[in-house]
């Protein structure tokens, strides 16, 4: 990912959680959807978080997996700050300060999930994610992802993006934090939803789907 884009995140890292209801319209069938998905075999799961940002999506997830072992991995070091306050005094949590696109990962997981972060990166390297998730996963292992996907059309994003500011404009959080997550926004190189999912059977899972669509906030969920 761009230094522009990790610089904007260090910055955003303060108040990022405390915006996200207002930035996300359907931030509760979201995210919830998301976890209802993330389903596992063991009683003491591995679970890595891509892009894990302050930990809003892990703290969600450990509220459903309390004997979970958690991996966050984050390129921008003050937003895993944020992650490591709000988890203080948990002894089940790995920080990962690195570009998660380029990591040299070792273990094996029951399960990858990641919220709002693929789609920062360019198409390519997200093939090469997927692939690299694929292979991260145990048997019977699945890949959440809660993130943007492009419209089927330049008409269909167009009204995304005017839907999406009337929206955060009625939010309430206020206009400099409209104005940075529209400059952050600016920078996004979202996919559009069956090319992603073709990826994801190219990268050898077993069966893909879209399970929640609210414009162009989407979750889909990948086999191993």
């Amino acid at each position: 990912m761009s230094d522009q884009v990790k610089a904007q995140f260090d910055q955003a890292a303060e108040r990022y959680d405390e915006q996200r209801r207002g930035l996300i319209p359907c931030f509760d069938d979201f995210y919830g959807t998301a976890v209802d998905w993330t389903e596992v075999v063991s009683e003491e799961p591995r679970i890595l978080d891509l892009g894990a940002g302050t930990g809003l999506l892990t703290a969600m997830m450990l509220d459903k997996f309390p004997h979970a072992e958690f991996t966050l991995i984050d390129f921008s070091d003050e937003m895993l700050a944020q992650a490591k306050t709000r988890f203080a005094g948990r002894n089940n949590l790995t920080y990962i300060a690195e570009d998660y696109s380029a990591y040299p990962f070792k273990d094996s997981y029951d399960a990858v999930v990641s919220s709002l972060s693929i789609h920062h990166l360019p198409h390519d390297q997200k093939r090469s994610l997927f692939r690299t998730v694929r292979g991260l996963l145990k048997p019977g292992g699945r890949f959440v992802n809660a993130d943007q996907s492009a419209g089927g059309s330049l008409s269909f994003d167009q009204t995304y993006r005017q839907s999406w500011l009337r929206s955060v404009e009625n939010s309430g959080i206020g206009g400099e934090a409209i104005r940075a997550s529209v400059e952050r926004r600016s920078h996004d190189i979202n996919a559009g939803l069956p090319e992603q999912l073709q990826w994801l059977r190219e990268a050898g899972f077993a069966s893909a789907d879209c399970v929640y669509k609210h414009h162009e906030f989407t979750v889909y969920v990948a086999l191993a």
